[in-house]
C-alpha cells in the first residue's frame, strides 16, 4: 500500500511539474506502481496476506469469545 501512495504522489508531482520530480524519467515515477504489484503477487503467492486474514479473524474471535464470558459472568474472580 505503502508503494501506491507513493506512486500516487511521484505521478502528481510529475503531471504538475513539481520540484525535483519534473526532471526524474517517467521510469523513477512509475517504478513504485511495479514494486506495488510485485509485492501483491509476491504476498499471494507465499500465503502472507492469507496468514494476515487469518490471524486477524482468530483475534475476532478471542475478544468475541472473552466479551460473552463476561456478559455471562463466567470470567475468573480475583483474588482478594
Amino acid at each position: 500500500m505503502y508503494f501506491l501512495g507513493l506512486g500516487l504522489i511521484l505521478l502528481l508531482l510529475k503531471f504538475l511539474e513539481l520540484g525535483p520530480v519534473a526532471t526524474w524519467s517517467w521510469w523513477v515515477v512509475l517504478a513504485p506502481f511495479g514494486l506495488a504489484v510485485a509485492w501483491w503477487t509476491w504476498a499471494d503467492w507465499s500465503g502472507y496476506t492469507k496468514r494476515r486474514e487469518m490471524e486477524k479473524m482468530e483475534q475476532r474471535k478471542r475478544e468475541r469469545i472473552e466479551k460473552s464470558k463476561e456478559a455471562l459472568g463466567m470470567t475468573p474472580r480475583r483474588r482478594r
